[in-house]
C-alpha cells in the first residue's frame, strides 16, 4: 500500500511517499480502507519531535512510528475471525487514539477502539474532520461539568478543537464567548458563538466580564492571565496548557474554589457515539479549512504549522 512515512523529524520535507506491507487485521481488529485522514497540530510537532518531551513517547532520536495520523473515514475491507461490531462494508470514522497511521491507503484498528459507524450524510472528507477536535472539546468540556446556562469563553475558537468546543457548548445550553483573529470572526458567529472577540484588537483578558469556564485551546494564555475572568467557583481547562497550569492543578484548589484541567484527552468508543449523535442531530458540523491529495502532505503540514488553520485541513486518500 501507499502510505506517507518519515525516518528523521524535521521540516516538513521530511514526509516521503512510500510503499509499505498492507496490515493484516488480528482477531479482534478490522482493517479499514482509508478513504480521508486530516492535518492536526499534534501531527506535526510529532514530525518535528517539538517540543523534545514527545520524543519520550515518539522516539528520542528517530520516531519509533514511521506513519503519523490521528483521524480517519473509510470502508471495512476486512475483520479479524472475532470481530463482531462491524462487518466488511461498513463506512466508519473514528481516532487512532494515542497512536498514529493515517497517513496511509490501510490501517488496522481494534473493535473496541474509539471507531463508529459513519453518520450516512457526511462524505469521508467531512467525517474525518471530526473525531478528534470533537472528542478533545466533549473531553474537557464536561470535565469542566459543562450545564445549561453556564457562561464559557473558548479561547482559541476558530480551530479544530475550538470549532467543535463551541458547538458542543451551545449543545450542552451554555452561552459562549469565542475568543479568535479578525479573519474568523463570521465563522465563529456562524457555529452559535453568542458573543465573539477579536483577539488582533481586544485582549479579552482586560474586559470586566466573569466566565464559568475558561476553554483553553491553542496554548497562549494561562490560568494565571485568565484566574480573576473566573467565577468563585470556575474551572480554567487547557488542552493545550501553559506550564503553569499544571502547577495550579494543584495548587487552586488549596487556596479557592476553583479548578484547573488540563492533560490528554481520553477518546471513547461511547464519546464517539455521543459525537455521531450530535452530528446526525444537526448540533455539530466539521470546519474544513483546506483540502489536500495524500501526495500534498507536505505542503498541508506547512500550512497547518502556521497556526491560521480554520476548523480542520483534510486529506484525501481515496475519493468518495
Amino acid at each position: 500500500m501507499k502510505a506517507v512515512t518519515y525516518q528523521t523529524y524535521g521540516a516538513p520535507e521530511v514526509l516521503q511517499l512510500a510503499e509499505v506491507e498492507t496490515p493484516t487485521p488480528q482477531d479482534h481488529e478490522v482493517l479499514i480502507r482509508i478513504h480521508a485522514t486530516t492535518v492536526t497540530a499534534g501531527d506535526w510537532r510529532m514530525r518535528k519531535g517539538d517540543p523534545f518531551a514527545i520524543r519520550l513517547f515518539s522516539g528520542l532520536t528517530a520516531p519509533k512510528h514511521p506513519i503519523l495520523g490521528h483521524e480517519l473515514a473509510g470502508e471495512v475491507e476486512a475483520t479479524g475471525k472475532a470481530v463482531t461490531r462491524f462487518k466488511k462494508g461498513d463506512w466508519v470514522f473514528g481516532s487512532t487514539g494515542l497512536q498514529s497511521g493515517t497517513y496511509a491507503e490501510y490501517i488496522t484498528l481494534p473493535e473496541d477502539g474509539t471507531l463508529a459507524l459513519k453518520p450516512k450524510h457526511l462524505t469521508c472528507e467531512q467525517a474525518a474532520a471530526v473525531p478528534v477536535g470533537a472528542l478533545t472539546a466533549l473531553h474537557f468540556l464536561r470535565k469542566a461539568q459543562i450545564r445549561r446556562g453556564a457562561n464559557v469563553l473558548i479561547h482559541g475558537a476558530s480551530g479544530a478543537v475550538g470549532t467543535a468546543a463551541v458547538q458542543l457548548a451551545k449543545a450542552y445550553g451554555a452561552t459562549v464567548t469565542g475568543v479568535c483573529s479578525t479573519a474568523n470572526l463570521e465563522l465563529v458567529r456562524s457555529l452559535g458563538a453568542d458573543r465573539v472577540i477579536d483577539y488582533t484588537t481586544t485582549d479579552f483578558t482586560t474586559l470586566p466580564d466573569a466566565y464559568d469556564i475558561i476553554f483553553s485551546t491553542v496554548g497562549k494564555t494561562s490560568y494565571t492571565q485568565c484566574r480573576h475572568l473566573l467565577t468563585d467557583q470556575g474551572v480554567y481547562v487547557a488542552s493545550e496548557a501553559a506550564p503553569s497550569d499544571y502547577f495550579h492543578m494543584v495548587w487552586a484548589p488549596l487556596v479557592s474554589r476553583r479548578k484547573v484541567v488540563a492533560g490528554v484527552a481520553k477518546g471513547r468508543q461511547e464519546n464517539l457515539r455521543f459525537i455521531k449523535q450530535q452530528l446526525e442531530a444537526g448540533t455539530l458540523r466539521p470546519a474544513i479549512d483546506r483540502r489536500y491529495a495524500l501526495t500534498q502532505l507536505a505542503e498541508a503540514h506547512r500550512y497547518v504549522e502556521q497556526g491560521h488553520k480554520k476548523g480542520n485541513v483534510v486529506i484525501t486518500v481515496h475519493a468518495d
